[in-house]
């Protein structure tokens, strides 16, 4: 069986939306509420304190504090069994995997999360009947195959206030029969100051919307510093800094998307480096801003997803390949092309020029293919 979600856009009115704030907080709350009591019971008595006990716990909590029945009761739930996941995480060395934090009402992501038990979950028109709330209002409303079955909803409000809907399916994987051609293959490398290269010699730009816009958030945060701190105004700006970030989300989301399906459209078989984004945005790289601003890593995942439901193939070089240092017409390797300030170099073996770039997408390729015929064979 495969999961697949699609986002809606939630529109609440003001009482659902003030019933979801609730929702959110005790949530927030239980979650905070048993991982102390996880924490202090570990300490004082050595013993960890399973799923099922929290879940009892719950039981006798609200009958001690009447405002969690207000909450979804299968929220609250889920929120011990998130705290439970996430402390199987941590003991199962899972990689990256820390001690559970507490989450906090300014910092944490504001969402909760439901299950579908006896239709309490389901589409009506264009809307979507949840629990407590009722029929929410969505758009736009994607098609659904009938086989599809749901089985759950997550519901996040951003800091801007809107309002969006995770719905998740569950279905049957089915292949689909399609048989890649290697001669519609391309590599890509990813460019620091752009987007990517390809092995054809292309190059796509990065449209670095959050540079575009520093000017308007330099405005609008200036602004905020001369509001008094908890005001209803200085909320209210907040809430228009919110709006502005989430519009440069949405631009590069956006692009993302568009990149993903013309490059799964175009070819068979993708060749990319296993990259760690993460770690490129570090001080030590210089360039952090502009990582985290180009969204390549959020490309790849799209781009394997979209090349996988149309039955094409995505793989993945090993990071440490010395793609930069190959000459990709004589194979000749240069060691002194670690330094990133090199953009373009004579092969000291065959003479032939060079693109930095360029070049790493073509050795890409080579190493993909050769992964993809060595897997098929």
């Amino acid at each position: 069986m495969c999961s697949r979600a699609f986002r809606y856009r939630a529109y609440l009115t003001d009482d659902q939306f003030v019933l979801a704030m609730k929702t959110v907080g005790s949530c927030r709350f239980v979650y905070n509420d048993a991982l102390n009591y996880k924490t202090t019971e570990y300490h004082s008595s050595g013993n960890s304190v399973s799923y099922n006990r929290l879940s009892a716990r719950l039981t006798h909590l609200k009958k001690q504090l009447p405002w969690l029945k207000e909450a979804d009761s299968i929220a609250l739930q889920q929120s011990l069994r998130h705290l439970d996941t996430a402390f199987r995480n941590f003991f199962g060395k899972k990689k990256g995997a820390r001690y559970p934090k507490y989450k906090s009402k300014h910092r944490s992501k504001w969402s909760y999360t439901t299950m579908c038990v006896n239709r309490n979950l389901r589409f009506e028109n264009d809307s979507l009947l949840m629990p407590k709330l009722g029929r929410v209002r969505i758009a736009p409303l994607r098609p659904v195959q009938a086989d599809w079955t749901l089985k759950s909803a997550t519901l996040t409000i951003e800091r801007d206030h809107t309002v969006y809907v995770s719905v998740c399916f569950e279905y049957e994987d089915t292949p689909v029969s399609y048989t890649p051609d290697p001669r519609k293959a391309v590599g890509l490398d990813y460019k620091s100051d752009g987007f990517y290269a390809n092995s054809e010699g292309n190059v796509c730009g990065s449209p670095k919307y959050a540079r575009k816009a520093q000017d308007l958030l330099t405005k609008q945060q200036r602004k905020l510093r001369h509001k008094k701190k908890g005001s209803r105004n200085y909320e209210k700006q907040k809430v228009r800094i919110a709006k502005v970030y989430r519009h440069i989300a949405n631009q590069r989301l956006d692009f993302c998307h568009q990149q993903s399906a013309k490059t799964a459209n175009s070819y068979d078989i993708v060749c990319v480096e296993d990259l760690d984004m993460k770690a490129m945005a570090n001080k030590g790289f210089r360039n952090g801003r502009t990582t985290m601003d180009n969204g390549y890593g959020m490309f790849l995942r799209f781009l394997e997803y979209k090349l996988h439901d149309r039955g094409k193939v995505f793989i993945k070089v090993s990071r440490w390949f010395p793609s930069s240092q190959i000459c990709h017409v004589c194979g000749k390797v240069d060691p002194e092309l670690k330094d990133m300030r090199i953009r373009h170099w004579t092969c000291p073996g065959c003479g032939c020029e060079h693109d930095r770039d360029i070049n790493a997408a073509i050795n890409i390729l080579q190493e993909g293919l050769r992964l993809y015929r060595q897997h098929a064979a």
